[in-house]
């Protein structure tokens, strides 16, 4: 374990689209540790959930290989990364633009990096033709405190 970070976890699955709630429940367990608010928690697994299936939707087509995800904490923050070795994205730029997607006829929305860009702190995405795609995010956890707060201000403007 990297002892820059207060706990890690690794995990692997195969690409199928069962898989897919068991990785988002996982990372959910995992960050339960920071004690998230519901809608962070929720943040986080829809994320996961956008990340996992583009492995599985693009990277891998319709193949099967292995989906990675490692997730890390430090302080009150989680950083996950998820990882395909599929076929990799050409051009991320347009990857990432609102609506676009390769897979039209699967009633893909092209909203994935777009949803998960808006649901974490931060958001990466390298990827190389023919060797992968690994997703980095990051959700920074608020304090108790702060959140009190910001409920209290929701509330006072309603």
């Amino acid at each position: 374990m990297n002892e820059h970070f207060d706990n890690e976890m690794k995990l692997e699955f195969v690409s199928k689209s069962v898989n897919e709630a068991f990785a988002r429940i996982s990372i959910a367990a995992f960050a339960s540790q920071l004690d998230p608010t519901i809608e962070e928690l929720s943040d986080i697994k829809t994320a996961v959930s956008e990340a996992v299936t583009n492995c599985i939707i693009h990277g891998y087509e319709n193949s099967l290989g292995i989906v990675k995800i490692v997730a890390k904490l430090k302080g009150k923050e989680i950083t996950i990364e998820i990882s395909d070795e599929g076929k990799g994205i050409e051009n991320i730029d347009i990857a990432k633009e609102p609506l676009y997607t390769t897979k039209p006829d699967l009633e893909r929305s092209g909203m994935g990096f777009t949803i998960m860009e808006n649901f974490m702190d931060s958001m990466k995405v390298e990827s190389i033709v023919g060797l992968g795609t690994k997703v980095t995010m990051t959700k920074i956890i608020k304090e108790q405190i702060k959140k009190d707060e910001d409920e209290m201000k929701e509330f006072i403007n309603c």
